[in-house]
């Protein structure tokens, strides 16, 4: 992916300037749902994506809606199952739920995935996060 349109929002790949926004936005949406923000643990990887996503394979998005980050989605190629692919970090701030663009990125993400030839899609989420249950 390069960039995208869906409604009012641009889906576009991660740049080394959005580490801060994109830390920022998470940690906010996991504040939502009462859970923890993990840098050197469960979130590791959004401080270091150049290594875990972009290094290996994987890529990671961020969406943004009057030049302000509002959501990430990714995915990166994991050692469980057959040529497999775990999605990650599919978080969408307040303003940007309710419209479709959760299911549209799912849809974005399996399409750039099997664009990359892998044969396995893995999903995990807490199960305090219902919209993500659902979807």
């Amino acid at each position: 992916m390069v960039q995208v349109q869906y409604q009012d929002f641009t889906i576009r790949n991660w740049e080394k300037r959005d580490r801060t926004s994109v830390s920022e936005v998470i940690h906010s949406v996991l504040s939502d749902y009462g859970l923890s923000w993990e840098p050197t643990g469960a979130d590791l990887d959004v401080i270091n994506v150049e290594e875990c996503y972009l290094a290996t394979g994987g890529e990671f998005w961020v969406i943004e809606t009057q030049n302000t980050i509002v959501g990430t989605s990714a995915y990166y190629p994991i050692h469980r199952g057959k040529n497999a692919v775990e999605i990650r970090k599919m978080y969408l701030l307040p303003i940007a739920r309710g419209q479709g663009l959760g299911r549209y990125l799912l849809q974005e993400l399996e399409n750039a995935i099997a664009l990359r030839n892998f044969d396995q899609i893995w999903i995990e989420t807490a199960s305090v996060l219902a919209e993500a249950v659902k979807l």
